[in-house]
């Protein structure tokens, strides 16, 4: 039996899935395929960023996006990541989103790579976009990217993460996700972590962004479920990663593999049709 009582957030993906995709997709069938997943009943929808367009191709079009996602009669919320100040500006004018996302490193190395910015001026952009957040009606999710570890050699230990873990919750932060941008957490390192921000931050929604392998993705799901985790990031098919990180990448937890877990822990129901329809889709975009 689970020790966790807490209601489980589910939170797919699809940007995280494209953001990087070689092949342009067209916007139209990104339209599609986002209405698709907002029928299926995840708690939000990752479905794309106010990025420099050079940065990420793939996302250039994210406004002309969200201008034609159908909210109508679904309960699933949108997230849009954001790398600055003025890419939060750009996201914030649409009442479709609620949250705006933005990835800090515990790396310095991959905070420039990822930001172009360093740690220290990361942190002034999460209070610039956490105040614009409250004036404009939305909730700032903060990643942590690099939580368990980084392949840079930038210095990174458990007390690092905890450290920026409390600095941030110190400007209100009400959601961390703790995201293992490259594949590198053990199931050991994911109950860490995960278990003392849930217990030190009780205020805070915990979250966990798992990159895994398909003989790995279980273990790491369960240590951070039972360690008291509330929201779990995923993406259909296990597609996606980030373009500025390594370009070997472990790719995202595979939603589906994350439905049937939920499944049987906590009896998750979602509308299957729909499901159904969101995975043709994904394999017409991704895999055909």
């Amino acid at each position: 039996m689970s020790t966790n009582t807490n209601r489980i957030n589910l939170v797919e993906c699809p940007r995280d899935a494209m953001q990087g995709w070689k092949k342009n997709i067209p916007t139209a069938d990104k339209i599609t395929y986002l209405n698709a997943l907002l029928k299926v009943g995840f708690d939000t929808l990752d479905f794309g960023s106010f990025v420099s367009p050079k940065a990420i191709p793939q996302m250039a079009d994210t406004a002309e996006v969200v201008k034609a996602l159908d909210l109508s009669g679904t309960s699933t919320q949108l997230l849009a990541i954001v790398a600055n100040y003025r890419g939060a500006e750009d996201a914030s004018v649409y009442d479709q989103i609620n949250y705006l996302g933005f990835p800090f490193s515990v790396s310095e190395t991959f905070q420039q790579r990822n930001t172009n910015s360093s740690i220290q001026e990361s942190l002034g952009r999460v209070e610039e976009i956490q105040n614009l957040c409250i004036k404009t009606g939305k909730t700032l999710v903060v990643y942590l990217s690099m939580g368990f570890g980084n392949p840079y050699g930038d210095p990174w230990n458990e007390e690092i993460v905890f450290d920026w873990a409390h600095k941030l919750t110190a400007m209100d932060i009400r959601i961390l996700s703790l995201a293992d941008t490259v594949g590198l957490a053990t199931p050991e390192q994911v109950s860490r972590i995960t278990g003392y921000l849930t217990q030190a931050l009780p205020e805070t929604e915990i979250g966990v962004h798992l990159h895994s392998r398909p003989d790995n993705w279980r273990v790491k799901l369960e240590a951070a479920f039972e360690s008291g985790a509330q929201r779990f990031d995923g993406a259909l098919k296990g597609i996606g990663g980030c373009p500025m990180a390594d370009d070997e990448l472990v790719g995202n937890m595979n939603t589906e593999w994350m439905i049937r877990f939920f499944k049987e822990k906590n009896g998750l129901s979602l509308n299957e049709e729909a499901l159904a329809e969101s995975l043709r889709l994904a394999d017409k975009i991704f895999l055909s």
